[in-house]
């Protein structure tokens, strides 16, 4: 069979064919690098300006002003503490539980289609509208958890009104939206397993808890990392339940990172520095992007 001759190098249709996909993308990287660029620059811009949101009052330029404000205010490092405590809290258990149902449904058994549909139910919930249920539930004289805890002989619970347990109130809804998310990530990954693998352990005399253990898990681990990035990225950035719920009390008790940026900009109106709040919170989103996908790329050996 002939071969098709090519474009000669260096005439100027074999220069245009070489051009040919950059061009054709060219619209759509224009319009992304506007999309995402322009808010970028305009919010890293605002934050080196002292910046009154007022027709009347011109921004002032800073420099890193704002920057050294936020690192030597009490309340930025609480709301750090804060974010971090209740990432941990909520992607920890999320994790922990979403593997365990993973597991329990990666067994045959009457129902399961019906118990894997009924799973994806808070994941369809409107975030908003779910937090404000929880917000009832969780009332401590009114609400049905207290309620039924009574049945049990459990005490009365403040949950999100008691300053010590709003975060872990918080993390809780939080774990009640997306554990099903990572049963779902992780229970994909059991279906990869090749059944001889597990076979050849059972023949090997390995017990229920061994093979779970020294063989299921290593084998999953792939997705419970990614299901951890999943998680964690949106954790860090989590506002809609903290600002329904507690909006950030009491006594800021809850107040995270990212609501203490919205309380600046648009209740106090410190536009400048509310946009270096931002912009310090995307920097640290994007460490720990890094770190973990560092983490991701390892390749184990099994």
């Amino acid at each position: 069979m002939a071969a098709v001759p090519g474009p000669e190098t260096g005439s100027w249709s074999g220069a245009l064919d070489r051009r040919l996909p950059l061009l054709f993308t060219l619209p759509s990287q224009l319009t992304f690098l506007l999309l995402l660029g322009f808010p970028l620059g305009y919010m890293v811009y605002a934050s080196l300006h002292e910046w009154p949101i007022s027709p009347m009052l011109p921004a002032t330029f800073l420099g890193a002003g704002n920057y050294l404000t936020l690192l030597s205010s009490p309340r930025f490092w609480h709301a750090l503490w804060v974010t971090v405590y209740f990432t941990a809290l909520a992607v920890g258990g999320e994790l922990v539980f979403g593997v365990a149902i993973a597991l329990l449904l990666h067994r045959e058994f009457r129902g399961r289609g019906l118990v894997r549909t009924a799973l994806l139910m808070p994941m369809a919930a409107t975030p908003v509208a779910m937090s404000l249920v929880w917000n009832m539930m969780m009332e401590p004289s009114l609400g049905i958890l207290n309620y039924l805890g009574g049945w049990v002989g459990l005490p009365p619970l403040l949950w999100a009104s008691d300053p010590a347990g709003a975060v872990p109130a918080l993390a809780l809804i939080d774990l009640w939206f997306w554990t099903p998310f990572i049963a779902l990530i992780v229970g994909a990954g059991l279906q990869t397993i090749p059944e001889e693998v597990l076979e050849s352990a059972r023949l090997d005399g390995a017990s229920a808890v061994s093979l779970v253990r020294h063989v299921t898990l290593p084998l999953v681990r792939p997705h419970v990392v990614m299901a951890l990035i999943l998680r964690t990225i949106p954790a860090l950035k989590t506002f809609d339940h903290i600002f329904v719920v507690t909006g950030g009390g009491p006594a800021r008790a809850s107040e995270t990172l990212n609501l203490y940026t919205f309380v600046e900009g648009f209740e106090f109106f410190h536009m400048g520095y509310s946009s270096a709040l931002a912009v310090t919170l995307m920097l640290i989103i994007l460490g720990v992007s890094a770190g973990l996908a560092r983490l991701r790329v390892r390749q184990w050996s099994y």
